[in-house]
């Protein structure tokens, strides 16, 4: 976890969002553990950023998180469904990735009753992936590195391909609007609006 650790301080927050493709997540609770691999994410900029909450270095109670030490849980509400982020860079540089699509591996009975669906639509969204792992608010500001959220390096998978893709529901925002800031493991069927021609027999994994 060390070496993760140090590519938080060190790597863009582009690299981050890449690598954390095939990462392994997982949620630690009373009733057991759940956690998949994320297949879907996106790179949110910050500062210069015309679609990142930090836009403009905006510093308001709500994203006292995304100012904090790389790693740092940040959670917000859209749509009446809790987003996770994990912050990307050194202590007052606002940048973040924002986690969209999971394929779960652990704990999918517990995921099932949580969400009341089966197969992607399990965890193939921002805010469905984490109600199916069971985030709550209580992890806002927590590190991704030591609380009961964590990612598990030793876990992690290659994906075949990685694209790069226009973020999702970003409207108006001149080039931010189709800049390819997200990220996905392509034929993962978790992938949020794959088309199911698009599907790889083995979801978009490496073998080799």
């Amino acid at each position: 976890m060390n070496e993760w650790m140090e590519q938080f301080q060190t790597q863009t927050t582009e690299e981050i969002a890449e690598s954390l493709i095939g990462m392994y997540l997982e949620h630690c609770l009373p009733d057991g553990i759940v956690g998949g691999y994320i297949v879907d994410c996106e790179a949110y900029l910050g500062p210069e950023d015309e679609a990142a909450h930090s836009y403009g270095m905006r510093d308001t109670p709500r994203l006292k998180a995304m100012y904090q030490e790389p790693g740092t849980i940040y959670l917000y509400s859209m749509h009446g469904n809790l987003i996770l982020n994990i912050v990307t860079q050194n202590i007052g540089i606002p940048q973040g990735v924002m986690i969209r699509g999971l394929e779960p591996i652990d704990g999918i009975e517990q995921m099932q009753v949580r969400r009341g669906k089966t197969g992607s639509e399990l965890s193939n969204g921002p805010g469905k992936l984490v109600a199916a792992l069971g985030i709550t608010k209580e992890l806002y500001g927590r590190s991704i590195f030591t609380s009961p959220l964590r990612l598990v390096p030793e876990k992690k998978r290659q994906p075949k391909k990685i694209v790069r893709l226009p973020r999702i529901g970003i409207p108006n925002k001149g080039p931010w609007t189709n800049a390819p800031l997200r990220y996905v493991a392509w034929g993962n069927p978790y992938v949020t609006n794959i088309r199911k021609k698009e599907i790889d027999d083995h979801y978009g994994w490496s073998y080799e």
